[in-house]
């Protein structure tokens, strides 16, 4: 079976990694210059959708475009609608954040998308679940996005290599071993507040929460991932 490939920051026909690396568009980049972020969500046509690209939106924000080129964000669902597009109100909610919807397209999640994952961040805890289950030594990479979240902002940044010297490929490794080392310590204080509920169906103002919800689970992230805090 052939694995996908990616899509986001990294799916340009070219692009420059955060070390200044340079790779052409025949094929991905080495592995071992990469970090592949996959959000998971039911259908892949709304909560991991804008997970995706406003994690993208975010990165580029802090970084640039070229710097960015090490980090592949990327999005599957576990009952995904392939080939579907996403959501006109998760569209349009992303367009309100400033981040970019178009060229969208649905996915089913696939062993190869977890095999090739470094980080996977689920909706909830049911995909959290179906995700470690399907083996590939998922579990110390897979967590829902709001527990990331809580462990993320437990961890000291100063243990963490330095983007600048380490490269930020190095820094987000290191970040999800400390996050796997974490989880047993720092439990959720209820089952709700691991979860991103599904607008599937909803009007525009529930998807707009839902958004908000995902937009402020990011912000500490990516802040830890990059080394970089959001610019004004």
């Amino acid at each position: 079976m052939t694995a996908p490939q990616g899509r986001g920051i990294a799916a340009s026909s070219s692009f420059t990694g955060f070390s200044g690396q340079s790779f052409s568009g025949q094929g991905l980049p080495d592995p071992a210059e990469t970090f592949r972020i996959l959000h998971v969500s039911t259908g892949n046509v709304c909560r991991s959708p804008m997970t995706e690209r406003l994690t993208r939106h975010a990165l580029t924000h802090r970084l640039g475009a070229e710097a960015a080129g090490g980090l592949i964000v990327e999005s599957a669902g576990t009952w995904g609608h392939e080939g579907a597009p996403m959501e006109a109100n998760a569209a349009t909610v992303l367009g309100e954040f400033g981040a970019d919807a178009s060229e969208f397209v649905g996915r089913e999640l696939l062993d190869e998308h977890v095999i090739r994952a470094d980080l996977v961040l689920t909706a909830t805890r049911d995909h959290r679940a179906q995700v470690i289950s399907m083996g590939h030594s998922a579990g110390l990479r897979t967590f829902t996005l709001k527990e990331f979240t809580r462990l993320v902002r437990a961890i000291d940044p100063a243990t963490l290599p330095d983007p600048l010297d380490e490269g930020v490929v190095e820094r987000a490794r290191a970040l999800v071993r400390a996050a796997a080392a974490l989880r047993g310590w720092l439990l959720a204080p209820s089952i709700e507040a691991d979860e991103v509920h599904d607008p599937y169906g909803a009007p525009l103002t529930y998807f707009r929460s839902v958004g908000e919800e995902i937009n402020q689970a990011l912000e500490p992230v990516v802040t830890a991932l990059t080394g970089l805090t959001a610019r004004a």
